[in-house]
């Protein structure tokens, strides 16, 4: 589900048993990321998939990227593998405005 930065943020600190989700390049990451954010780089393929089917289904995941792009597909591919919650950034570290680490 796509949500505007505002939504996003509003519902992530709404929610209880969030994971806020970093689908960036480790360059990206390095120029910082949003505060207690994991990082699994959805470049990396296989690699991707496995480690977002080893998280907690039951959680509710909150996934930002640089733009929005990849985000959303990350969003599309955790659908695909059972998560039932999986929130997309809507213009990702490119228009956030918030807390930065």
């Amino acid at each position: 589900m796509n949500l505007s930065q505002e939504d996003w943020v509003a519902q992530l600190e709404s929610d209880e048993n969030v994971v806020i989700l970093d689908v960036r390049t480790d360059d990206e990451v390095n120029e910082g990321m949003i505060p207690n954010a994991i990082n699994i780089d959805i470049h990396r393929g296989q690699d991707f998939i496995t480690e977002i089917e080893a998280l907690d289904k039951n959680k509710k995941y909150y996934v930002y990227c640089r733009s929005g792009a990849r985000s959303g597909k990350a969003c599309e591919i955790m659908n695909e593998l059972g998560f039932e919650y999986a929130y997309n950034l809507l213009g990702g570290m490119l228009e956030w405005n918030g807390e930065i680490e």
